[in-house]
């Protein structure tokens, strides 16, 4: 035993000294990096509006949620060395989903938790939650909160969308065997819907009994059908919004199921998609939609016409990799403002998680300019 961990430990001290110039090196190039492309707003030389000055701007990049403020729990290098090292950073955002925000915290799923982390508005994590017996996440994917604070999560490992209260107590869950493989959940009222990527179609389930109530669209490509549904919204008109991923769409239907319009085709030029995901809306009717192929955010109005986009692939303070979901949240948003131009009024917030890259959850800002009228991007 004693001549084993002796070999052990030699070996350990010509590794260590073989990788010290390696190590040197790494350690120099991280720093170069985060210094070029990790950077908050407030150590950015110049804020970054979309549109840029000196056009009318109405959104500007805020900052960076990383949870970059905990520190992971320390090993020694010679039990990295013998142990292995963690292949997954638990204290920081690995590979995000879901996103959503309750005024004071983020709630971020991570999709090689498996859970959701809740941290706080300046970055901090608060802990971690997976569940525990019947409420243990598999695969956790989305997560929607409705007016009391309690969290819907979409699990693609248990095949059911999970419910947990405002404090994180698992209350019940939806979803019977091969039931339906769910990506998004939307609450209105007392219907859940819920977009099924095993059965290219979306369910609307009673909130209280979990019974099914009705289903909208179903499998294919013609104008009221659907291919891998992904993320859902609601419309101030009270209509659905889908993200037909397959499709290369978002398409429109009223709460009935009968279809009203879509909004984009395939194609790589303005107002077309590639990989639509994440969706939102404001309360003027102004659609968000990411591209994950793209890498940006395209902004609709109600008629389809495109009035904006912002992000791109890259590495720097604004840039999106792989963006999955994006959320429009207006309470909370004066603990923000801080970070804003001090020029720019912020109205609401906007967050757009990325699956890849420096940035993993991107915090953008709706607002106004100067002395200029709010309202839309442009007033009807």
């Amino acid at each position: 035993m004693g001549v084993y961990l002796f070999a052990v430990m030699e070996k350990y001290l010509i590794m260590k000294s073989i990788t010290y110039i390696y190590k040197l090196i790494v350690i120099a190039f991280v720093i170069t990096a985060c210094s070029s492309g990790t950077k908050t707003a407030q150590q950015a030389s110049t804020s970054i509006f979309y549109p840029p000055l000196p056009n009318k701007p109405r959104i500007q990049y805020l900052l960076t949620i990383n949870a970059g403020s905990i520190q992971r729990s320390k090993r020694t290098e010679f039990s990295d060395f013998v142990l292995g090292k963690d292949e997954v950073d638990n204290s920081r955002i690995n590979k995000p989903y879901g996103v959503a925000f309750d005024g004071n915290e983020f709630l971020v799923v991570d999709t090689r938790g498996p859970g959701y982390m809740v941290l706080s508005s300046d970055d901090k994590l608060i802990k971690t939650v997976k569940g525990s017996g019947g409420g243990r996440m598999v695969k956790p994917i989305n997560i929607t909160l409705d007016d009391k604070g309690n969290r819907y999560v979409t699990d693609t490992g248990r095949n059911q969308v999970l419910l947990y209260d405002k404090n994180d107590g698992f209350v019940r869950a939806y979803g019977i065997k091969k039931q339906f493989k769910p990506a998004d959940v939307l609450i209105d009222g007392t219907d859940l819907y819920i977009s099924d990527l095993l059965n290219h179609e979306i369910h609307v389930l009673d909130q209280k009994t979990g019974k099914t109530l009705s289903k909208i669209s179903s499998v294919g490509s013609k104008k009221d059908e659907v291919f891998f549904p992904t993320n859902l919204a609601l419309d101030p008109n009270g209509n659905l919004l889908i993200s037909d991923t397959g499709n290369y769409r978002v398409q429109l239907f009223n709460t009935n199921g009968n279809y009203i319009r879509s909004y984009g085709h395939a194609g790589s030029g303005l107002g077309q998609f590639a990989r639509p995901k994440g969706i939102a809306v404001d309360r003027d009717g102004q659609i968000y939609v990411v591209d994950s192929a793209f890498e940006n955010v395209q902004v609709f109005a109600s008629d389809g016409e495109l009035l904006l986009y912002f992000g791109k692939p890259g590495n720097d303070v604004d840039s999106l990799n792989l963006p999955a979901d994006i959320t429009i949240q207006y309470a909370g948003v004066e603990k923000f403002q801080k970070y804003a131009d001090k020029n720019f009024t912020l109205e609401y917030l906007i967050m757009v998680s990325n699956q890849f890259g420096p940035n993993k959850i991107g915090v953008f800002g709706y607002g106004r300019y100067g002395n200029e009228d709010g309202g839309p991007i442009v007033k009807k």
